[in-house]
């Protein structure tokens, strides 16, 4: 016979129980540069979708600066409860071989949920500069060493060591200005204040569309689909150059494995979903997802990739 003691302890513990399973709050996502550019991009989109199935808000906080190093420090040191998720892409693992010391593990300090996305960067240039392939901006950076300038999101991007490559590559000298972010390289590029730079296809699309950036050539191993016409780099003269940008997302080191798992397969089914992967294509980006086990393995690949690729450019941050 169930007593009315018993009946009232199961009715108080029932919202008790229903408080704790996640989410039961906002998420804050972290995204360690500046809004519009190409990890913002595919956070707020990731988001809107997770919001939708899970039915609680996924909230953007972005913190850019150092390299996407502010940011990431940030969600290492949040709380390791399932409420702070950071999504990031190549910085993650290239700051590790271009700073002396980092306030952060890249691999140990963060449990890793899920790859997102995969697109390739594309070499962009002021459209009223004579400058309509890579082959043109080699010549003209032979003939006037160190007078062309160009851009990064910021020191140590995937951006900046790509360019670097590029210099190594083709033997040019031309002059770095980092940014705090995308966007504003787009605008001084627009604006003529300099002449090229790497972005992801994600943002500047829809620039090079409108006719307000030129696409010299793509990164990646084959053409972008969001750009067809624009030529890989490898094609364009320098062989074996295979560089892509990709957004993944990590909850700080600790969270509770059970909530790894459930976002792991959540962001695994939202990023199936038709019209995730339709704006994703828009933004020329490929959608991947997979399991924490698949993103960590991953994530130790780009370890050893970026690290040869810092080797290889002799750049350093500090």
């Amino acid at each position: 016979m169930v007593t009315r003691r018993a009946m009232l302890a199961a009715a108080l513990s029932a919202p008790a129980l229903a408080q704790e399973a996640w989410p039961a709050r906002p998420v804050r996502v972290i995204v360690p540069f500046a809004a519009g550019g190409g990890a913002d991009l595919v956070a707020r989109a990731v988001s809107a979708k997770l919001q939708e199935r899970l039915g609680r808000q996924f909230v953007i906080d972005n913190r850019p600066g150092g390299a996407g190093n502010i940011g990431t420090d940030a969600a290492a040191k949040a709380a390791p409860d399932g409420y702070t998720l950071l999504i990031t892409g190549p910085s993650h693992v290239n700051n590790a071989h271009l700073f002396r010391s980092l306030p952060f593990d890249p691999i140990r300090g963060f449990a890793p949920v899920s790859l997102l996305t995969s697109a390739p960067y594309v070499l962009i240039a002021d459209p009223a500069l004579p400058l309509r392939s890579l082959g043109d901006l080699v010549a003209a950076a032979k003939a006037r060493p160190g007078a062309l300038s160009y851009g990064s999101a910021g020191n140590g991007t995937a951006g900046h060591l790509a360019m670097e490559m590029i210099k190594s590559q083709a033997g040019i000298d031309m002059v770095h200005v980092p940014y705090r972010g995308s966007p504003a390289v787009l605008t001084d590029i627009m604006g003529g204040r300099i002449a090229v730079a790497f972005d992801n296809v994600l943002s500047s699309a829809p620039g090079i569309a409108a006719g307000q950036l030129r696409g010299l050539a793509v990164s990646g191993a084959r053409r972008a689909p969001a750009l067809p016409e624009v030529p890989t780099i490898a094609e364009s003269g320098l062989p074996g150059f295979d560089v892509t940008v990709w957004q993944g997302a990590l909850f700080p080191a600790g969270t509770d494995p059970a909530i790894v798992a459930r976002l792991g397969a959540e962001m695994g089914l939202a990023m199936q979903a038709p019209d995730l992967r339709a704006r994703l294509a828009e933004l020329g980006a490929e959608a991947i997802g997979g399991t924490p086990a698949d993103f960590a393995r991953f994530l130790e690949q780009e370890m050893r990739v970026w690290g040869e690729a810092v080797r290889q450019t002799g750049a350093r941050l500090d």
